[in-house]
């Protein structure tokens, strides 16, 4: 067992999930302080609105005016949180649209600049057939 757990780890395929896992969870920590620490900041300057604290309370006990001291009065509906991450996902996805975007102009681009390959000539069979019938259409 623990050799076909070896033959199983060393597979490619394993190792290059793991690979992906562990940069995904490294640009996860990226995108979420851009949006965080750099775009949410701008949003909240404009509007002067944090959505964070927006909060309905569901018992009677609730008379908190921000949501961390609310939720340790009682149950709250913290819309304002939903709306704070569903505003972080949509930046986070143009972000990453924008980031795919250039990786695919990239990709192009290099194609482009890739010198032409010539054509392989084809097997010899392939070669005297080819000769045989240029040779009986001329008769």
């Amino acid at each position: 067992m623990l050799k076909e757990f070896q033959e199983f780890i060393s597979k490619g395929n394993v190792m290059d999930l793991a690979v992906g896992v562990i940069i995904g969870a490294a640009f996860g920590k990226i995108v979420t302080s851009l949006v965080d620490d750099v775009i949410m900041p701008f949003i909240g300057a404009l509007g002067g609105v944090d959505f964070n604290n927006y909060f309905i309370g569901l018992s009677h006990n609730v008379t908190a005016t921000n949501l961390e001291d609310a939720r340790k009065q009682g149950a709250v509906f913290a819309y304002g949180s939903f709306i704070t991450v569903a505003l972080n996902f949509l930046i986070i996805a143009f972000v990453i649209f924008l980031m795919v975007k250039a990786v695919n102009n990239l990709r192009r681009r290099l194609e482009k600049e890739k010198p032409a390959a010539a054509a392989a000539p084809p097997p010899a069979d392939v070669q005297l057939l080819t000769e045989i019938r240029d040779l009986l259409a001329r008769r």
